[in-house]
């Protein structure tokens, strides 16, 4: 392969996303923080064999959204460390040739930096147009009808100056205004700032809310409000058509922008952006790509955290992924983070197996959620111990069930943090057989299964960078994909359903079981013209280079 053809870190790696709050206690305060995260990193790189890092927020904040209200963009909350604990991290995380990639939250500030301190102390403060500020309609209501994502009016009113502040979350993250051209570089700097820290990429919070319509039209109402048994709903946020409070086309002008600080950046070393949005109009979650490939590297894709564990939608995802990313546009997929519940308590453990052997397979990169390799599940948090903003303001849409702390061993606190500290959420009741310990020890665990997947991917091609190609002939509970480069041809054959079923192909000859959920069929020869898949099985078969 020549060197232009090269892939990237970003592109044949897997991310591994972790909740600073909850994966390794240093101090034993009951939080995690980053010098437990360096204790772990052997963990990441060698037992489990990922490639990259991803960071929740750990930059000082008043905690209202847990981090995603920042309050200092350059430097680290107290309760995770210090800058120093952070350059240690990088420097440790490179020697194992790990990628680092942090938060980049560019939509809005804490109610407490500085800069909005400043913009709210008076209506001719130079930093006063560094956030959205409009005056109420004659009737003294908000200036349009906006929501905010956590509920009701995304506008609230200032009582000093007189005139309403926007925020598209909640009241204590006012949104920034980056039609400001003093915003942009500043928010620019903090980019630069992380860069020459070391930093390997960043994930771009709610990347496509940062520009809104400069006139400030009224959203209109939703004529079919979505399936909410397909996506998650949020109250009244779903009654609109959300057309002009984020998404403006000036947007794209922004990341490219970004693009081009990341690309002066890359001649050194790969740098990689990945944004968060939430749009599943494939054509439009396209354009994040950039015309020329200009903007974002890749704009995540959460189609399959949201829809119903069958074959016919997964499968309907898949293809539309790929028809809609354009030519030299990079796939991704992901199947939980810390805002949605955990893949084992949406589909069950045994068909999170499957899921994973999905996740791992398909083209394109891979997140990963911490905890989700042991087999997490959400944890039923009792009304006085929950923490998370939105869920003591909305009872029923809580994060802290998918954000509890890691599961090390079944020490006492689940290795976590001291025996006798509180750790900041409850910890599973079943962590003493669901933990990284425990499940080194049990061959056919949860674990060891993730530990094979992950080093079959890393030594292949076919997975690394090859096409994608849909088998027919399934049953309806199945779903088979063919991935493919050269002489390297895997077929991947999952079964959703909890039934054993015959699975038909139109492929000729046998194949060699590579990698199964079950763990027991490593090695097997298998007809490809039928074979049969247990409940909740998925086989990744090798095909030999004579083999249809």
């Amino acid at each position: 392969m020549s060197k232009s053809t090269e892939q990237l870190w970003w592109q044949k790696g897997v991310i591994y996303q972790i909740y600073p709050r909850s994966f390794q206690d240093s101090n034993g305060d009951g939080i995690g923080d980053l010098p437990g995260i360096i204790q772990r990193l052997d963990y990441l790189s060698e037992t489990l064999g990922v490639d990259a890092i991803w960071l929740s927020p750990f930059y000082p904040s008043p905690m209202a959204d847990f981090g995603y209200d920042i309050s200092n963009y350059t430097d680290v909350h107290p309760d995770f460390g210090a800058l120093a604990d952070f350059d240690r991290l990088i420097s440790e995380a490179h020697a194992r040739n790990l990628k680092v990639i942090v938060d980049f939250v560019p939509n809005h500030t804490s109610d407490q930096h500085p800069w909005f301190l400043e913009s709210r102390s008076s209506r001719d403060n130079p930093r006063r147009d560094w956030y959205v500020w409009a005056d109420p309609k004659p009737d003294g209501s908000p200036p349009n009808n906006w929501l905010s994502v956590f509920g009701g009016s995304a506008w609230e009113w200032d009582e000093q100056t007189r005139q309403f502040y926007l925020h598209s979350f909640l009241k204590e993250q006012p949104d920034l205004n980056w039609r400001n051209p003093e915003v942009k570089e500043a928010m620019f700097d903090v980019v630069r700032f992380w860069l020459d820290r070391g930093v390997d990429g960043f994930r771009i919070d709610v990347a496509h809310y940062i520009m809104k319509d400069p006139d400030l039209r009224d959203n209109p109402p939703n004529p079919e409000p979505p399936d909410p048994q397909r996506f998650k709903l949020l109250g009244d946020y779903d009654s609109q058509l959300h057309l002009y409070d984020k998404g403006h086309p000036d947007v794209h002008e922004v990341f490219r922008e970004f693009r081009a600080i990341l690309d002066e950046y890359s001649q050194t070393s790969p740098r990689y952006s990945v944004g968060e949005i939430h749009i599943f109009d494939w054509q439009e979650w396209a354009k994040y790509y950039g015309e020329h490939l200009d903007e974002l590297h890749m704009p995540f894709n959460f189609a399959l955290v949201g829809i119903a564990w069958r074959p016919e939608l997964v499968r309907q995802v898949i293809e539309s992924v790929e028809k809609a990313a354009p030519p030299g546009g990079w796939p991704n997929y992901v199947l939980g983070n810390h805002d949605e519940p955990r893949v084992a308590s949406r589909y069950g453990r045994e068909a999170a197996r499957v899921a994973g052997m999905l996740l791992l397979t398909l083209r394109g990169t891979p997140t990963l959620y911490y905890g989700d390799e042991i087999g997490m599940v959400d944890v039923n948090i009792p009304p006085e111990k929950q923490q998370d903003p939105w869920g003591l303001r909305v009872p029923g849409l809580g994060r802290d069930p998918q954000r509890t702390p890691m599961q090390w061993s079944a020490a006492p606190n689940a290795g976590f943090c001291p025996p006798g500290v509180i750790p900041w959420l409850p910890i599973a009741d079943d962590y003493a057989d669901w933990n990284v310990e425990t499940e080194l020890a049990q061959p056919a665990s949860f674990l060891n299964f993730y530990r094979s997947l992950l080093a079959y991917r890393k030594a292949s091609r076919a997975l690394q960078r090859g096409a994608y190609r849909t088998v027919s002939g399934a049953p309806e509970t199945c779903l088979t994909y063919l991935r493919e480069d050269g002489e390297q041809r895997l077929l991947i054959a999952l079964n959703f359903g909890d039934k054993a079923e015959i699975v038909r192909t139109p492929l000729a000859g046998v194949g060699r079981v590579a990698v199964s959920t079950h763990m027991d069929r490593a090695g097997d020869t298998i007809d490809l013209a039928q074979f049969e898949l247990r409940g909740n099985e998925g086989l990744l078969v090798e095909l030999t280079p004579t083999e249809q």
